[in-house]
């Protein structure tokens, strides 16, 4: 159980805490479950809920599209700059 709680540590400051609490406590719940059924429903509904989630290119508007084909055309064609040149021009900012 230890395990399953310091793998959600590294996100704290990420998630909203109560949103954060609440998923603390549904491991909780499943980590001490012992009624096999409702472990096969919570599995179903894991694989329900991974089966009907959208590609992300599918949420992208038309033009964050093509600005990502423009920027992976000119990466094919070398037009790119070095991250070591990038990083001096805005260290100042850095």
């Amino acid at each position: 159980m230890c395990k399953i709680l310091g793998f959600f540590k590294f996100a704290e400051n990420k998630i909203d805490m109560s949103t954060h609490a609440e998923k603390m406590d549904i491991i909780q719940w499943v980590v001490g479950l012992k009624d096999k059924a409702i472990l096969q429903q919570l599995k179903k509904l894991k694989e329900e809920s991974a089966s009907n989630q959208q590609d992300w290119w599918e949420t992208l508007s038309e033009a964050e599209r093509q600005s990502i084909e423009r920027g992976l055309e000119d990466s094919e064609k070398g037009r790119t700059t070095p991250h070591s040149e990038v990083r001096k021009k805005y260290e100042p900012w850095l």
